[in-house]
């Protein structure tokens, strides 16, 4: 991938990931640039086809564009960072370090992406102790991406 688009699409993101909203400043490597629609569907290799994910959303999501809801039961697509608003499908509940869905689709995507693990659980909760995690944007990456 051309570093340019790399880097469009991690500032694009804020330099988090589109799904957990996990911040690029505190790993010890980049988050990866995923095809929303994989490749082997179809997906392209442009800008309106790629999403920054942590390493965690982006291995658990892997070829899937579907999922179930576990509330409903019924199978419906994943949360698009492109077309869908965060805020729509997603709540960020702080008591719980959580990622709640709002919708099908946030349901859906939470669980399949599998957001509200232990670890991920206790990872929002170090980062609302370094810094008002969500809200708070961390240090982003200057122009020389190690990429």
């Amino acid at each position: 991938m051309p570093h340019k688009l790399r880097v469009l699409v991690a500032a694009r993101a804020g330099w988090r990931c589109e799904y957990c909203l996990a911040p690029e400043a505190i790993f010890n490597s980049p988050l990866e640039v995923e095809h929303i629609q994989p490749k082997e569907s179809g997906g392209a290799d442009e800008a309106w086809n790629l999403a920054l994910a942590c390493r965690s959303c982006n291995g658990s999501k892997y070829l899937a564009t579907t999922a179930r809801d576990p509330l409903r039961g019924r199978m419906v697509r994943l949360f698009n960072p492109r077309t869908d608003g965060w805020d729509e499908h997603f709540v960020f509940k702080a008591r719980t370090a959580e990622i709640g869905g709002r919708t099908a689709i946030g349901r859906a995507t939470a669980a399949r992406l599998r957001m509200n693990g232990p670890k991920q659980r206790e990872a929002r909760r170090l980062w609302m102790l370094l810094f008002s995690f969500p809200d708070a944007p961390p240090i982003a990456y200057g122009g020389d991406d190690p990429c």
